[in-house]
């Protein structure tokens, strides 16, 4: 028989040797990436869903991490478009093909490598710590245990075994070095309950997590221009959320950071995991992550052929949301925008478009996000990417000279107001210039109709195409700066960087 210290062996000596095994385990032939593994299986469980929003908690309890999610993500003001990518990049990293995996942990890699800073108290950030990472990895690890056992359907000892060792081949093909995670599952065990006893904090990104997401959580893109029926459900889902993560962290931890406890939440929440467990049951086509996600960001303008489908359902909540109105004191929606022209004012474009993070400011981790997400999309190598980012600091740098007026380091929405009735600066242009030649793959000149999806995910826009019907650099450019200075509303620029 095999045990967990083969299997760990094995691992770590394809870490040393820089590579991974997306082929045969060690248990009996059993992959441990792709079709057959214990984490294919597992990742359309909807259950999962839960168990992810639980060990994003408990990573952002980790001081490190939740410095760093604090200073540079974008899970507050954009959530939707951050669950969307993880996602994505999971299913890249426990894929079958190792080419898309080894692309995939280049890309992490380099977005990690540009998270570094200090916390509030002086402590030193790095999203490359191997020690930080390896907890990231321990909390998705266990967190998928745990959706098993409340649930009701606990994972056999070789199961686990099994998962652990998949987990463990993720952290060695991002190209760590072993010894971070305990070899075997037994090791695993004790090194989960120090760090949760002697490192984890009531951190500032973790509150967030719990108190304020899923209490203001904006609607997802196929559920835009409904505020007062997204908001009504959110007023009760909200809060049953953030009381079941609660109850489902360790009771050493919540007692350590004063998280309540709340009478029957604690069936509440294996009741919710139980249900949730239940719909395995339905086709295997409604449950799939993949599409789940793609319909939680479909447009109503968009080609997709649920469009159409999506668009019917759309005009019965309209009625719904009237009925909601008329016995709710919520207040009425706001009038549709009419058009490409519609303007918003600089306020709204600040906080809608440039405050990537959330935090009230633009500064450096707002346009950094806007690289990190366009080169998402067009799934960049590291020269092209290299290129958007340092276009995007150049422009950064352009609009600390123009708009700081305090020299905080920093633009309020206030000072952003004030001095900023167009931005359309040398860098802006060159940041435009460079997005047009990153997307044009082919380096024709034009951007063709599959460039254009995937950049905009959607099809070709015929109002957007010159007399020859294609899409040149100076009508993209001109489109832009229109949409990045004049705070135009556009159909397709507008999902690039303000989706939820």
């Amino acid at each position: 028989m095999t045990t967990a210290d083969d299997r760990s062996s094995a691992t770590t000596a394809d870490a040393d040797a820089g590579g991974h095994r997306s082929g045969e385990g060690d248990t009996g032939g059993e992959p441990l990436f792709g079709p057959g593994s214990q984490f294919h299986v597992l990742f359309n469980d909807p259950r999962w869903a839960l168990a992810v929003i639980r060990a994003t908690v408990l990573e952002a309890a980790h001081p490190q991490i939740g410095a760093a999610l604090i200073d540079n993500s974008t899970f507050v003001a954009h959530p939707w478009r951050r669950l969307r990518n993880t996602f994505t990049s999971l299913q890249r990293m426990f894929g079958a093909d190792d080419h898309v995996r080894q692309r995939e942990a280049a890309r992490l890699n380099r977005l990690h490598a540009r998270l570094h800073g200090t916390d509030p108290h002086d402590r030193p950030y790095d999203a490359m710590d191997p020690d930080v990472r390896a907890w990231v990895v321990a909390t998705l690890f266990e967190s998928t245990v745990a959706m098993c056992r409340f649930g009701g359907q606990p994972l056999e000892q070789r199961t686990m075994e099994r998962l652990y060792a998949e987990f463990q081949a993720f952290q060695a093909a991002l190209g760590d070095r072993a010894g971070h995670l305990p070899r075997t599952l037994d090791e695993f065990w004790p090194y989960y309950d120090r760090v949760v006893a002697e490192e984890l904090e009531n951190t500032e990104a973790m509150r967030i997590i719990l108190y304020k997401l899923f209490d203001h959580l904006p609607a997802p893109p196929v559920l835009n221009g409904f505020p007062a029926l997204w908001a009504t459900g959110r007023a009760v889902a909200g809060p049953v959320v953030g009381a079941i993560t609660v109850a489902s962290l360790p009771e050493p931890f919540r007692r350590r950071a004063g998280l309540p406890e709340i009478a029957g939440v604690q069936t509440l929440m294996q009741g919710t995991y139980l249900a949730a467990g239940l719909t395995r049951f339905l086709p295997e086509g409604w449950i799939r992550a993949e599409n789940v996600l793609e319909l939680l960001a479909l447009s109503p303008d968009s080609d997709d052929p649920r469009a159409r489908t999506v668009g019917a359902l759309r005009d019965r909540m309209k009625r719904a949301a009237a009925l909601v109105r008329l016995i709710t004191p919520l207040p009425p929606e706001p009038a549709p925008t009419s058009g490409n022209e519609a303007r918003r004012s600089a306020r709204e474009f600040f906080a809608e478009v440039l405050d990537q993070t959330g935090d009230g400011y633009l500064d450096w981790p707002d346009l950094a996000a806007m690289a990190r997400e366009l080169s998402g999309r067009l799934d960049l190598d590291e020269p092209e990417e290299s290129r958007l980012y340092t276009a995007y600091a150049d422009w950064w740098r352009e609009l600390q000279s123009a708009l700081d007026a305090d020299g905080d380091g920093r633009v309020s929405a206030h000072e952003y107001a004030a001095a900023a009735p167009s931005l359309a600066g040398p860098a802006l242009i060159r940041v435009a210039e460079v997005l047009f030649d990153v997307t044009d793959k082919d380096g024709n000149h034009t951007i063709d109709a599959d460039e254009y999806r995937a950049l905009f995910r959607t099809a070709f826009q015929r109002d957007a195409a010159d007399a020859c019907g294609t899409y040149g650099r100076s009508a993209f450019v001109n489109d832009f700066l229109s949409f990045m200075s004049g705070r135009r509303r556009t159909t397709p620029y507008d999902p690039l960087l303000s989706d939820a």
